[in-house]
């Protein structure tokens, strides 16, 4: 089932992401996304929103909180997102996977078919 996940700015200034209800104009299973300052740069961490009191991804945001709606959410975060939610592991790249005994596209050839 795919979910149409959203990212948002609540009237508060955080930044929260979920899966967007559009019937019911909310977010569901809500999470705050921390920026953390390091020294590599600047790093990303999201927890179930209302933590620590609320250890799961199971909170809901209406839509009256919503201050701004990003018209985009990135890929990456998308997949952080699952992630962290259900403790899986999204892997990339499966579209350059190849089964069978054959060579891989483009590989010492130009993909060309001759």
């Amino acid at each position: 089932m795919a979910y149409d996940i959203r990212l948002m700015k609540l009237v508060t200034g955080e930044l929260v992401i979920g899966k967007y209800d559009e019937a019911k104009d909310c977010l569901t299973d809500a999470a705050a996304i921390q920026t953390i300052p390091s020294q590599q740069g600047v790093q990303m961490m999201m927890l179930p929103y209302g933590y620590p009191f609320e250890p799961d991804f199971s909170g809901t945001i209406e839509g009256k909180f919503f201050l701004y709606r990003y018209g985009d959410t990135p890929k990456e975060l998308q997949d952080k997102y699952i992630e962290a939610c259900t403790n899986l592991t999204v892997a990339g790249g499966l579209g350059k996977l190849q089964f069978g005994s054959g060579p891989l596209p483009g590989a010492g050839s130009s993909g060309l078919i001759s």
